[in-house]
């Protein structure tokens, strides 16, 4: 079925989530609640996304537009309600519109776009002039009730607090996502008013409307509650969370990969997991991660935004923004900031940090360094306790090691410097000049020693 428009709804401050930021703006799983919501809605094909924002409005439509550009942003006045929130969304969409219009909350981080295909159908197919996204929920507290005829048909829907004994008992609950005709949807809303016991203009009244209309308003069920859970307050979001990663880590699981601990194992939705990887109890795997074949990660290990090669091994590390070769061994306790690449075989080892590092095949960063803005040969080895001093207080200056260059411990590069290959430097050396190939290289500070020399306090 084609749709004529899609209206998100994200006015709403979100006040059970105790916190300054928007509640659709609280991240799930990688993205955003609004995010999320926005991308299943878009992959129907609408013809116009409308999003009603109200409370941080131009936060809320800013992260919009960074997720769509060409979407419609609406702004809710004073007046409260989902209602109202409809109201002034189709005063700002084209007033010839025709045919299906999709509503949708944005607090629901797992509505997905296979539901809502399944919706419209469903819609299309029962000549419904309206249809809502029903859930069966065992606990259905705090959720507007689905009260339905003989026929099966929606006779109302009931909120929380107007709902009676035997509304209460109902246990299929709105999900807040409606298909309306467009048409419907006019008559429907233009009549709205604030008559109940939050005094506000409910959207959930325009069904009622669309019925003494004449017109057949039906429900539907989603196969899996949990794509229509909502989030209202951060216990839910917990939770909500802790079952959608579950899943994930099950499907992974089935495509081949090892998760030791899923319970202690966080995965977001846009890492990608190659057969036979193995996951150690106490990783996090965020945002457009990807992970090679045979490689082993964790344990207690964070990979933002990385890749890692095939067969590489990153146990107890931070790595971000950057690329690990084949078979590299990273860590224990390695922090790899935004930037790097590392080749085959290379090494990164215990308290290690990099930022925007190249390092060339085969080249070995054991223990104890810092190598920022710097280029590493091949089959280099950096000394224990070595620094690339890349700042000068203004600038961030580049360091060029060359390959095969054997590095003694304690060594201070003071960059822009450059060192040719075949380097031997020796231990405690400060290397502020040009180095030439197959060169030896050491500074000599004097070692001076005073004899019975006591602190201020005990002479």
């Amino acid at each position: 079925m084609e749709l004529s428009a899609a209206i998100v709804l994200a006015a709403g401050e979100g006040t059970r989530m105790r916190s300054s930021t928007p509640k659709v703006l609280h991240a799930f799983a990688g993205r955003t609640f609004l995010n999320r919501v926005m991308d299943s809605v878009s992959a129907l094909g609408p013809k116009a996304l409308a999003v009603v924002v109200r409370y941080q409005g131009e936060r809320v439509a800013e992260a919009a537009r960074s997720y769509d550009p060409d979407v419609t942003i609406v702004e809710q006045d004073e007046i409260p309600g989902t209602g109202r929130a409809v109201q002034c969304a189709m005063a700002s969409l084209d007033d010839s519109l025709q045919g299906a219009v999709l509503i949708a909350a944005s607090d629901m981080p797992l509505l997905d776009a296979a539901t809502l295909r399944a919706l419209l159908d469903f819609h299309e197919t029962n000549r419904n002039g309206a249809t809502v996204l029903t859930a069966t929920l065992d606990d259905p507290t705090g959720y507007g009730r689905i009260i339905r005829g003989q026929d099966g048909s929606v006779l109302r829907i009931v909120e929380q607090k107007d709902a009676n004994g035997s509304e209460l008992a109902v246990r299929e609950v709105n999900t807040s996502v409606y298909v309306f005709d467009a048409a419907v949807l006019r008559r429907a809303i233009a009549g709205l008013d604030a008559n109940n016991a939050q005094g506000e203009f409910y959207l959930t009244d325009a069904l009622e409307t669309a019925r003494e209309l004449g017109l057949k308003v039906g429900a539907f069920a989603a196969p899996d509650a949990l794509s229509v859970e909502g989030v209202n307050d951060r216990v839910q979001l917990a939770a909500l969370a802790k079952a959608h990663n579950r899943r994930v880590c099950e499907r992974w699981m089935r495509e081949g990969v090892t998760i030791l601990d899923p319970d202690t194992t966080w995965i977001e939705d846009d890492v990608e997991l190659a057969r036979d990887v193995t996951v150690l109890p106490g990783s996090f795997l965020q945002g457009r991660t990807t992970v090679g074949e045979g490689a082993v990660v964790g344990p207690y290990t964070t990979l933002i935004d990385a890749t890692i090669d095939a067969e590489a091994t990153v146990e107890r590390s931070r790595i971000q923004g950057t690329h690990i070769g084949e078979r590299a061994n990273i860590g224990p306790w390695t922090y790899l900031r935004p930037g790097n690449d590392l080749g085959p075989d290379t090494k990164a080892g215990a308290f290690v940090e990099m930022k925007k590092a190249h390092i060339e095949e085969g080249t070995k960063v054991p223990h104890l360094s810092y190598v920022g803005d710097a280029h590493l040969g091949s089959h280099t080895n950096i000394g224990g306790g070595t620094i690339t001093a890349n700042y000068d207080g203004v600038h961030k200056n580049h360091t060029e090691i060359g390959s095969n260059v054997h590095v003694g411990a304690g060594n201070l590069f003071v960059a822009p410097v450059t060192v040719g290959d075949g380097v031997t430097t020796g231990a405690g050396s400060v290397i502020r000049h040009a180095v030439p190939d197959d060169a030896m290289v050491y500074s000599e500070n004097t070692q001076h020693v005073v004899e019975g020399w006591k602190p201020a306090w005990e002479r």
